[in-house]
């Protein structure tokens, strides 16, 4: 593009000219001419520095339903205004999900449902472009307010866009200082909203991801098998957050002896390749079991040979076990490489941890290293739980704490039924997760009862 010659000495001329007239005025009116200009260039910094704060804040989380309500928070502070709301649009254009700053959003939703998008709301929806009103009670298109709600007079609204498709909208109502909405604040209000659009996008994409993950996870691990007369039940929790692709995983079969093998492991790392990892170290330990047999000490050495073929050896910790007997009475033995030990829950609520003093350190470190088998007989009625650390570790607590607080909570599930009982040892937790947590829980039974 040519550049006019012109323009230089006409904008020259211009600035010329103002300084000659802020010179001709008295000093009074001079200084407080410059003085409102300072405050106008420091109000923009001090509102472009929230904007960016805003940003940040909304880009600080994964999880969608947060990131929302980070928006609608961020949204009134920014203005700000006392009441600010987020309505979410299903595929047919209603309203369907409402986060709110300034009013009680269940307190609404009682009293008179959802909004329904109609009046202001619904022009704003069909407009798809951002909506000022100095006077909500006087336009148009007011339909008022649904009883409990609080009535509001000014409105500043924008739609919330993500790959040109209308999201929601973000509307805010009465600024703090009582004047109406701005074009500056509808400038703000817009770029913040077009900031939200990616933020709520990354969001949806790593809960996407996340589902997919663990999705993968869970059909890595087996299906347990019939196992009558002993009763059997798992549960895996991925970590509450990414990556969710773990290595933790249990198992059980029935060997052609008629013992059943069971096994709790984690493989070392939290990565793409721990999850195949896990499944071959599984594999690998279910044909080892199967095929070869022996008492687990020496199932857990051939697998730690098996393991070295690998030019890097992966590593895990597991307790590989198998439960015998029958009518005579079970028998519980096994092999602890690197592991927390079994839990040992009696009928009665009495708990233990089968913890010998031999403890082996996790395999695919060094082949050589001797495996040791230790035996627990398994009284009638009584339930065995192997499981992984993530059901007991914490970053605030030590692990012993975690380890006391299981048994406490297993003992009071001392007869529920197996799956209940795993589903509750889960939930106890609050269902947040430092790391994978994967269970087995087999249960003995009380022939003495059924006799």
């Amino acid at each position: 593009m040519a550049i006019d010659p012109e323009r230089p000495n006409e904008a020259a001329a211009r600035a010329a000219a103002a300084l000659e007239e802020i010179g001709r005025r008295s000093d009074e009116e001079s200084f407080e001419e410059l003085n409102s200009q300072i405050q106008q260039l420091t109000l923009g910094q001090r509102q472009l520095r929230r904007l960016l704060d805003a940003v940040v804040a909304i880009s600080a989380d994964m999880d969608t339903r947060v990131v929302l309500q980070h928006i609608v928070e961020a949204a009134a502070d920014l203005v700000p205004a006392r009441y600010g709301a987020l309505g979410l649009l299903g595929d047919s254009g209603d309203i369907v999900d409402l986060i709110t700053v300034g009013v009680d959003d269940e307190k609404i939703r009682v009293a008179s449902g959802l909004p329904q998008g109609h009046g202001l709301l619904r022009r704003l929806i069909a407009d798809r472009k951002p909506l000022r009103v100095d006077d909500i009670a006087a336009d148009p298109s007011s339909v008022g307010f649904p009883p409990g709600h609080p009535v509001m007079t000014t409105l500043l609204g924008v739609p919330l866009m993500i790959r040109d498709a209308v999201y929601g909208n973000i509307y805010l109502a009465d600024k703090h200082d009582g004047t109406p909405f701005s074009d500056d604040d509808e400038a703000l209000l817009t770029a913040l909203a077009s900031a939200a659009s990616v933020s709520i996008e990354n969001a949806r994409l790593y809960e996407r991801l996340q589902r997919a993950a663990e999705h993968f996870q869970r059909r890595l691990l087996p299906t347990l098998p019939d196992l009558s007369p002993l009763a059997v039940a798992g549960a895996y929790q991925p970590a509450s957050d990414l990556p969710r692709l773990g290595g933790d995983w249990y198992d059980a079969v029935l060997l052609p002896d008629g013992a059943t093998c069971v096994v709790i492991g984690d493989v070392t790392g939290h990565d793409v390749e721990t999850a195949p990892l896990m499944s071959q170290i599984r594999n690998m330990l279910r044909a080892l079991a199967y095929d070869r047999g022996g008492p687990p000490g020496v199932l857990v050495s051939r697998l730690d040979h098996a393991l070295s073929m690998f030019d890097d050896p992966p590593t895990a910790t597991l307790v590989c076990g198998l439960i015998e007997g029958g009518r005579g009475g079970y028998t519980f033995r096994w092999s602890n490489a690197g592991h927390l030990p079994p839990l040992l829950i009696g009928a009665d609520g009495d708990t233990g941890y089968l913890a010998p003093a031999q403890h082996g350190i996790p395999v695919g470190f060094d082949p050589s290293f001797p495996r040791f088998t230790h035996e627990h007989p398994l009284p009638p009625g009584s339930t065995l739980l192997l499981f992984t650390d993530g059901l007991v570790e914490r970053r605030d607590r030590d692990i012993d704490t975690g380890l006391t607080s299981l048994a406490g909570h297993a003992a009071r599930l001392a007869t529920a039924p197996l799956p209940r009982l795993c589903a509750d040892l889960v939930a106890g937790h609050d269902q947040a997760f430092d790391d994978d947590v994967a269970l087995l829980a087999l249960r003995v039974p009380d022939w003495l009862s059924s006799a």
